[in-house]
């Protein structure tokens, strides 16, 4: 048996890595990480323990993916409720639109990427259940 600390990185596949790397930054407040790496290939982004490589779509450096292959449905991200509150009026304030959720034990609000990936901000703080 071994243990996990956690989920170290997403890659994600995108158009145009400076601008989806700056979204991330502008947007969801991620930090550049590993500058100058690989030759550029993937930028890394992240906030806390969590990170994303975005890699050009045309990239050689992920595996081939089978035509027909299951993909991720959504990236989730946590956030405390004030926060969570806040990314909601940065998001209007960005005209980004997103759909909000109750989910009885949490909320969620879900948006798109420059790229179209399905993006989730969830708060566990809600009324009632602090």
């Amino acid at each position: 048996m071994f243990e996990l600390e956690g989920i170290d990185h997403v890659a994600l596949a995108v158009r145009d890595v400076a601008r989806a790397a700056q979204w991330y930054v502008d947007v969801l407040g991620f930090e550049h990480r590993h500058p100058g790496m690989w030759d550029g290939v993937p930028v890394f982004v992240g906030k806390g323990t969590t990170a994303l490589a975005l890699f050009p779509i045309e990239s050689p450096r992920p595996l081939p993916r089978p035509r027909g292959s299951i993909t991720m449905l959504h990236l989730a991200f946590r956030a405390s409720r004030e926060q969570f509150s806040a990314a909601q009026r940065v998001l209007e304030a960005r005209g980004i639109p997103f759909a909000f959720q109750d989910h009885e034990i949490a909320h969620s609000i879900y948006f798109r990427d420059p790229d179209g990936h399905d993006l989730e901000i969830t708060t566990w703080e809600i009324a009632g259940r602090d």
